[in-house]
């Protein structure tokens, strides 16, 4: 059985129960329970409806868990509304879920955290993971989030600006290689942007084409990472780029510039270069100035410094990053890159070992093991 089918149903099953008067986290309990049911028992018996099948059992779980905590004013309701077994309306709520999962009274960072896990399906692990923190500590954020929106009306509405950073990490998680949600968080944005008319969403989306345009040269037959300035642009998707620049085109010319399109305006530059070569990097640093003036980001300062390395040569690149903190993730890594560009060798091999022992992902951490293996013996990449 394909584990992500169950896993890709999580957003139309907890709006079914949260329709019906499930409140959030009590919805989501019983949703991952259903979840763990179906992979214990679809190899053998398959569902000829697999939403219907979860629907079911997630609600009999949410009806045996509300018993057990004597909710006796809502169980004689709840138990007339068992839809019993059958098909299940074919409503999209994913989106109303993500604004759900937004609510105001969450920390943007509890928020994208409680999205990964009640809507896109991720483990606490890899939410942990991808913010950098032990898996103790997402596992309690989650927790305290769930009982924050416990009882929330479901069409209550969320934040947007949330919303839109929940969506950008739900795509950059998709590139992990676990979970496949790049392409989910391009369709739900695309509905955001034709519900909202805001020139940030549309940056947001004109970011996602242009990285998800490049997909298919971002790794090697072997899967290991090729970097940018390596990757088989023939391989890029141009109609997808072309459709990203003409958002982003549209977006920037209303004058109102946020992080996503200032973003977004980086990406197509690398998109527009026919070479790695002919990369116009003054303009990419112009543009990650803007980022900064917006964000004050270290991560956007670290991907600045990078720029100008570029446009300016490594010894400006290396001055810039030794204003930044060498905790910031990757920071040893860029170190590593632009010593090897100032012709620092023995330097550049020990950074990028250095670099690979803290490496987020085991893609990452073979790729920078390599460079560091190619320089120790003499050989440039």
């Amino acid at each position: 059985m394909n584990e992500f089918l169950p896993r890709s149903l999580t957003p139309s099953v907890l709006a079914v129960l949260v329709r019906r008067g499930a409140d959030f986290a009590a919805a989501e309990d019983a949703v991952q329970d259903a979840l763990v049911e179906a992979v214990r028992v679809w190899p053998d018996d398959p569902p000829r409806d697999p939403k219907g099948w979860l629907v079911t059992v997630a609600w009999r779980r949410f009806l045996d868990a509300a018993r057990a905590e004597s909710a006796r004013r809502r169980r004689e309701d709840l138990v007339d509304e068992d839809p019993g077994p059958g098909p299940a309306p074919s409503v999209d709520d994913t989106l109303q879920l993500y604004f759900l999962c937004a609510h105001p009274s969450l920390t943007p960072s509890s928020a994208v955290a409680l999205t990964l896990r009640a809507v896109g399906g991720l483990t606490t692990r890899q939410i942990a993971q991808a913010y950098l923190v032990p898996e103790a500590t997402m596992a309690q954020r989650i927790s305290r989030a769930k009982r924050t929106v416990s009882g929330v009306r479901f069409d209550r509405p969320g934040d947007v600006a949330t919303v839109l950073r929940v969506l950008y990490l739900v795509f950059n998680e998709g590139y992990s290689g676990d979970v496949d949600l790049a392409a989910e968080a391009i369709r739900l944005t695309r509905q955001l942007a034709a519900a909202i008319d805001h020139p940030e969403v549309a940056g947001l989306l004109a970011l996602m084409l242009l990285h998800h345009a490049r997909r298919a040269s971002r790794t090697a037959p072997d899967g290991s990472l090729v970097p940018l300035a390596e990757q088989d642009r023939g391989r890029w998707d141009t109609a997808m780029i072309a459709e990203g620049v003409g958002i982003l085109q549209a977006a920037l010319a209303r004058d109102r510039l946020g992080e996503f399109q200032a973003q977004a305006a980086v990406a197509a530059l690398h998109a527009d270069a026919p070479t790695a070569g002919e990369t116009d990097w003054v303009q990419i640093v112009e543009w990650y100035d803007e980022l900064v003036a917006l964000t004050d980001s270290p991560v956007a300062r670290l991907n600045r410094a990078v720029a100008v390395g570029e446009a300016d040569g490594p010894r400006a690149g290396l001055a810039e990053l030794a204003a930044l903190s060498d905790a910031l993730p990757r920071h040893t890594a860029v170190a590593a890159y632009l010593h090897e560009r100032d012709g620092d060798l023995s330097t550049a091999a020990r950074l990028y070992a250095e670099a690979a022992h803290r490496a987020p992902t085991l893609a990452e951490r073979d790729h920078l093991t390599r460079r560091a293996a190619r320089l120790n013996t003499g050989h440039r990449p």
